[in-house]
């Protein structure tokens, strides 16, 4: 949607990248700044966390009128309710509680920063009440678009075709971000589940497994000339392709009913509850543990590497590999058929990093025709962390890590932004090897982007080793 005239900018944080965190500081004056502090439970560590640190800096430029900078968006009864209350902020949203994080897009926390875009909700809301009818229990199940998608999702899956590839053109290439968590996190459970893969650049047939469905989302009058190509060969080849078509981006409001209902039925048919996420608190529980151990010792605790080489520094089971190179082959090459391989980068989002990080996942996708992800820590532990603890034991496991070249503290915690990244990132480590899924963590050190080139290097090598 851009920015209506009159409408604010829009900037998400939702890393605890130290760098990330000083990126987005830089781009946001203090005093002409409005802060949206939107969590659920009122308690997300990152929430809080990022919470202390911009409101130190809007104290410094605004004094005891700080409040006035921010607003929360929270369920009724939860801390950030009670501490926005007591801050004075200028104000405290209150969402419905019995509408899930990810089933909110249509709700307080989509519709108060779309407002402040200028984005026309009303509209945006005829367009989801015009879904909503289409669905309701009266509409025949073969003309009900949010049952027929659902039932295509779920029988694809118990066919094998688990893997749910977004191809969304502009201007709803965000699209697949939203939908990733939605889809992962209901589904991923009980060792069942569906696998979102977003953000990978299309391919040719050759490098696909028959576990693909593909999803193309277009814009009438502004539809992707090479993505209908490529799709169109895709189809040719025998890989399911669905389609949607939007009139304009406010169809969107509808597109978020649809999705939200079809992964409802998805997992009725996958047998399980797509309300739930029983192992998301894994990875929360273990982190909470390893910062107390901070409060207590002042550091994290130290595990030696496996394997330290040319820059880089392995952690887990190296099968008796003497290299990054052959450690990553034989991490990634016994993949079986219908697995999938997860780029998990707790590094900052930038577009350097981007551009590197998926010619790593396009080698892996075409070497081994399997299919990729890729999610920066720690937002995808909100993402697709269920999906990777409670889904199939399909996915091999890549973390990324590095050493931050400078930290920031959060103000009234005795530790600082790097290490409760580190924190973030050991614990979902720890919580998946006690799952028994195959990771492997590469550590690249101060210099971040040379690393990842090395690292890129090593994936080329063990491949093809």
């Amino acid at each position: 949607f851009g920015v209506a005239p009159g409408g604010l900018d829009l900037r998400v944080l939702d890393s605890t990248d130290p760098a990330a965190v000083r990126a987005r500081a830089g781009e946001a004056e203090p005093h002409r700044t409005l802060y949206l502090v939107s969590s659920k439970s009122g308690t997300t560590a990152e929430t809080l966390a990022l919470f202390r640190f911009f409101e130190d800096r809007a104290r410094a430029a605004k004094g005891e009128r700080a409040g006035e900078h921010f607003v929360a968006i929270t369920d009724p009864g939860t801390p950030l309710e009670r501490l926005g209350r007591e801050r004075g902020f200028r104000r405290v949203f209150l969402n419905p509680a019995d509408i899930g994080g990810r089933y909110s897009a249509l709700s307080l926390f989509g519709l108060v920063p779309a407002a402040l875009l200028g984005i026309d909700v009303a509209a945006l809301l005829e367009r989801a009440e015009r879904l909503v009818h289409a669905c309701a229990s009266r509409v025949p199940i073969a003309d009900n678009p949010g049952i027929r998608l659902g039932a295509l999702l779920g029988e694809l899956a118990a066919a094998g075709r688990d893997k749910v590839t977004f191809v969304a053109d502009p201007p709803l290439s965000a699209f697949g971000t939203w939908a990733e968590q939605l889809l992962a996190e209901s589904t991923g459970k009980e060792g069942r589940g569906l696998v979102p893969v977003e953000g990978e650049p299309l391919g040719d047939p050759g490098v696909y497994g028959a576990d693909r469905l593909f999803v193309h989302l277009s814009v009438e009058g502004r539809e992707d000339p090479p993505a209908r190509g490529g799709l169109e060969a895709l189809e040719r080849a025998g890989h399911p392709v669905i389609r949607i078509r939007l009139t304009d981006p406010l169809d969107l409001g509808g597109e978020f009913f649809r999705w939200e209902m079809a992964t409802a039925v998805a997992g009725i048919l996958l047998k399980v509850n797509p309300f739930d996420e029983p192992n998301v608190q894994e990875s929360k529980d273990n982190t909470d543990r390893l910062l107390k151990e901070v409060r207590r010792a002042g550091r994290l605790p130290q595990e030696s590497a496996a394997l330290a080489a040319d820059g880089l520094a392995l952690f887990g089971d190296m099968g008796g590999a003497r290299s990054p190179e052959a450690a990553l082959g034989a991490h990634l090459k016994p993949a079986r058929p219908g697995d999938y391989v997860a780029l998990m980068a707790y590094l900052a989002p930038s577009p350097a990093h981007q551009e590197i990080l998926q010619a790593i996942r396009v080698t892996i996708r075409d070497a081994l025709r399997l299919a990729t992800t890729l999610g920066y820590g720690p937002r995808f532990l909100h993402s697709t962390g269920q999906l990777h603890k409670g889904g199939p034991d399909t996915g091999l496991f890549l973390q990324i890590t590095a050493e931050d070249a400078s930290d920031l503290p959060i103000p009234g915690e005795p530790y600082t932004f790097g290490v409760l990244k580190a924190a973030q990132a050991l614990g979902d480590f720890q919580a998946l090897r006690a799952k028994g899924r195959r990771i492997l963590r590469v550590h690249l050190g101060p210099d971040v982007k040379g690393g990842l080139a090395r690292l890129r290097e090593a994936v080329e090598a063990g491949l093809k080793g």
